[in-house]
């Protein structure tokens, strides 16, 4: 019964935090949004299946992990040096028809995996590519050659 009590109740308090945290936390994820969804599942799993955690005491961890999202955001919103602290940076990863080899070899990405999203674009070689770009949200932008 406690269960589905409390259960019920960290969900509805998991949402209204969501909504107040607004759409970034929804959007495509970067790294600290990553480990912020992370935590939060594991944060209302415990909630939901440790008898010695209180809901009060699960929607304090909530309300601080979406606190420390928020306040991340923001300075990186606000402050460009913070911003290049946190943010990833796009990633070059081939230019005119040729790989970036180094670039490649520092993101752990193969020719394969890079010809497959390339194909994926509607090309059948790396000669029709102008540029290949491993985005910050560790999406792969293609633009072929015109």
């Amino acid at each position: 019964m406690r269960t589905l009590l409390v259960g019920t109740l960290a969900y509805v308090v998991l949402v209204a935090f969501l909504r107040i945290a607004g759409k970034r936390s929804l959007a495509k994820l970067n790294a600290f949004d990553f480990v912020v969804t992370v935590a939060l599942g594991s944060i209302l799993a415990s909630i939901l299946l440790q008898e010695s955690i209180a809901l009060a005491e699960g929607a304090t961890a909530i309300g601080l992990l979406l606190l420390l999202q928020f306040i991340v955001t923001y300075g990186s919103v606000h402050s460009t040096t913070f911003a290049r602290l946190i943010r990833a940076e796009p990633s070059l990863l081939a230019r005119d028809g040729r790989f970036c080899s180094a670039t490649m070899t520092q993101q752990r990405l193969t020719e394969d995996e890079i010809m497959g999203v390339v194909r994926s674009a509607g090309a059948r070689d790396i000669a029709e590519v102008r540029f290949v770009i491993l985005e910050a949200d560790g999406t792969i932008s293609v633009s072929l050659q015109p």
